[in-house]
Order: structure tokens, then C-alpha cells, then sequence
């Protein structure tokens, strides 16, 4: 059986594409009791209200159609924001260069959150190479909590 955030991604396609968007990623997720299925878009020149309201119609019928999720949660949809969080290689590939966050696990060297450029990532080990300042950090993916991209003002 697939999971509910592949089978969501697989019936939401065509909405999306229709709307002339595509697919950043599917959460499914319990926050205080309640479960959310949350479906993050991107679009060259941004996502607006439209653009949600008309895909979140379509997918909320397809869905109900297929009922792939037992008991009830909430159905959200929106943009994956200017601070995305990256999560695949072709992720941190199309934002090698852009501002980023790393959150750790554990602090290093009394911190938790480095504040840089991405400038490389490893597809092998999931390693983050960050430049922070003048140095370049690795951040080996199982001590990276997460990454994301930061908006500088």
C-alpha cells in the first residue's frame, strides 16, 4: 500500500499542473490532536490564493472519491514559501548558492543554527557543505535537523 503523502501527490498531479504549478512536497501530520494533510506548491512568479483554492477544490473531490485516509484530518494547500525547507537533492541542486539555515540536532560549538550559502551538496552521504562567514562547514545529514532557504533583506 502506498503512503497517504504519495498517494495525495499522485491524485493532486493534474489540479496541479492545471493550475500551472507544481508539486513542492505532501505533509501528513499530527499537530495538538489533529491530523493535517498539507499540500506545499511552487509556481515561477508565485503561488496565490487562486491558485490554492482551486487546486485544494479539486484535490478535497478526489480525495473524498478515493477516501485513502481513515478517520478525519485537514486538507490544506499553499505555497511552499520563501523559507522552504530543502529536502531533495534536486533541492539543494536548484539552490546551490541561494542564502540557507542549517538547524542541528546537537550544538556545535555552543550552537545550533548556522546561517550561510549552500555551496555544496553530496548525493552519497546527504552532506551539506555550507559557507558561513570566510569557511566552508559540512554538515553531515544525520546531525541536520533540517535546511532551508533563508530571504536576506
Amino acid at each position: 500500500m502506498k503512503k497517504i503523502t504519495e498517494l495525495t501527490a499522485e491524485l493532486a498531479a493534474p489540479a496541479i499542473a492545471e493550475q500551472g504549478c507544481t508539486l513542492w512536497d505532501v505533509e501528513y501530520v499530527k499537530e495538538a490532536g489533529t491530523w493535517y494533510l498539507r499540500i506545499l506548491l511552487d509556481k515561477e512568479g508565485g503561488v496565490d490564493i487562486l491558485d490554492c483554492e482551486e487546486i485544494s477544490r479539486k484535490v478535497s473531490d478526489l480525495l473524498d472519491e478515493a477516501d485513502p485516509i481513515e478517520g478525519s484530518y485537514t486538507l490544506e494547500v499553499g505555497s511552499a514559501g520563501a523559507e522552504r525547507v530543502l529536502k531533495r537533492p534536486s533541492d539543494f541542486q536548484r539552490f546551490l548558492g541561494s542564502p540557507v539555515l542549517v538547524k542541528l540536532y546537537r550544538a556545535r560549538e555552543g550552537r545550533k543554527e548556522f546561517a550561510g550559502y549552500l555551496k555544496r551538496y553530496d548525493e552519497a552521504s546527504g552532506d551539506v557543505t555550507v559557507t558561513v562567514g570566510e569557511q566552508d562547514l559540512v554538515f553531515p545529514k544525520k546531525e541536520t535537523a533540517l535546511v532551508r532557504l533563508r530571504v536576506e533583506f
